[in-house]
């Protein structure tokens, strides 16, 4: 393979990259849109912002996806530990915004 031809091949991948990238980004947004109301229905019912036992059957149900994607599982794990410690976060101040509301 050429030079030219590799770096024809790299700009080709990248450009894969940078649409799966863009489509990550997307996919995530809407992700927290849906955790965003999640949350408010949780404070305002008064339910605890974190969820265990759920959480404990998503990391199970995507590290079985992962396996079968061929992804390192433990990675999707740490991925998806970190979307859930942001949709926590969230949660908690949406649950601390409520409590405000009612004082």
């Amino acid at each position: 393979m050429s030079a030219d031809d590799a770096r024809a091949e790299l700009h080709r991948l990248r450009s894969s990259i940078d649409n799966l990238d863009a489509a990550l980004v997307h996919l995530l947004a809407e992700r927290f849109k849906c955790t965003e109301q999640v949350g408010r229905l949780k404070a305002s019912a008064g339910m605890p912002p974190a969820d265990p036992a759920r959480e404990a059957v998503q990391i199970a149900r995507l590290r079985s996806m992962a396996e079968s994607s061929g992804l390192d599982p433990h990675f999707a794990e740490k991925i998806l530990n970190v979307i859930i410690a942001e949709v926590i976060r969230n949660h908690e101040q949406f649950a601390e915004d409520a409590e405000g509301a009612e004082v």
